[in-house]
């Protein structure tokens, strides 16, 4: 059986993270015969919860204070988001897909495992030709890396500005992930105000006892993997894929020495653009099907309001974060940083 290397290249976003090694199997050639529609909807539906988790790590970990940083004061931060997957989450059934000529074989399961659900295969599918009779290809549905964690990673700085206004930088250079893995960019802008003292100057703090903020956030991972699928001579084989998060929140936090708890609200929304380009060439009981750019994914993963607890622990330069948000899905972050300046 081939590997699925349009699989294992989303994969590999987690594998930044988790250092571990998770590749699903599949019949490749089998796939695309049955035609780049099935083949998009069966992708899809194995990482709706790869989407998902992704998008809301994308825009999780901006702050977790309401109070800007003095002028050209700044810090420096590394954290990680984990999205839990929810039950729901962990399975998809192919007779609610739409597919055209794909089912399951006479007796077997119309449910397969996403991408962070269990460690097995899925229910055994046939290939039908597009007027409705059997070729004789089967395949099993590709299986779960066995846990139900989608990871992120967040790395920025961060420099308070005149006017109580801190501005955010997201980076993280093309960093290749292996030979047969591709590689992985990140960049990301964000900006916080601090309202009290812009509308009230300095009497605010002693007028009430929080501070309050609103403060916004753009973040796109890119990923880029050449394929080598039945390959022929300029194919130009590889998978493009970005992942976009925007968020908006209102923050409420009280510094207490070295602790500062924290509350917000907000919104958040990220969206996925997945392609699978090039030229793809199958042979199937002695019938050539060339297909060229199969597979375009587009869509919203996340679009609605959350809410997030959390505090900061600040040591002299050394700060710890960590924060709990519900949205979509439960996420956790934790993080640590160093700065000058509050």
């Amino acid at each position: 059986m081939r590997k699925c290397y349009a699989l294992k290249a989303l994969c590999a976003l987690f594998l930044l993270v988790t250092a571990q090694k998770a590749s699903a199997q599949q019949d490749v050639g089998s796939l695309f015969v049955s035609g780049p529609a099935d083949a998009t909807k069966l992708i899809n539906a194995y990482f709706d919860p790869l989407y998902k988790g992704l998008g809301l790590g994308l825009t999780d970990g901006w702050t977790n204070t309401a109070k800007s940083k003095g002028f050209l004061k700044f810090d420096v931060r590394v954290s990680a988001s984990a999205s839990f997957v929810p039950q729901s989450g962990r399975s998809y059934d192919v007779n609610t897909l739409g597919l055209g000529n794909i089912k399951p074989a006479p007796g077997a399961s119309s449910i397969g495992p996403t991408a962070f659900g269990d460690d097995h295969e899925g229910g055994k599918m046939q290939i039908y030709t597009s007027s409705g009779i059997p070729t004789g290809k089967f395949f099993n549905l590709p299986q779960g890396v066995g846990f139900h964690v989608v990871p992120a990673a967040q790395i920025q700085a961060t420099l308070g500005l005149p006017k109580n206004i801190d501005i955010t930088l997201r980076a993280m250079p093309k960093i290749k992930l292996g030979s047969d893995l591709g590689s992985l960019s990140m960049i990301g802008f964000g900006a916080k105000v601090e309202l009290l003292p812009l509308f009230m100057g300095s009497t605010a703090e002693k007028l009430f006892p929080v501070d309050v903020a609103i403060a916004g956030g753009f973040t796109q991972y890119k990923y880029d993997l050449p394929l080598d699928i039945n390959n022929t001579g300029n194919s130009n084989q590889r998978i493009d894929a970005k992942f976009n998060g925007v968020n908006f929140d209102a923050i409420v936090s009280k510094q207490i020495l070295f602790f500062t708890p924290f509350a917000s609200v907000g919104y958040q929304t990220s969206n996925t653009n997945l392609k699978a380009l090039g030229t793809y060439q199958f042979t199937d009981g002695g019938t050539n099907a060339t297909y060229v750019d199969p597979v375009s994914v587009k869509q919203t993963d996340i679009d609605g309001v959350r809410g997030s607890l959390g505090f900061q622990l600040k040591f002299g330069f050394f700060k710890f974060y960590t924060s709990y948000t519900q949205a979509k899905y439960s996420v956790v972050n934790a993080g640590f940083g160093f700065g000058i300046g509050k």
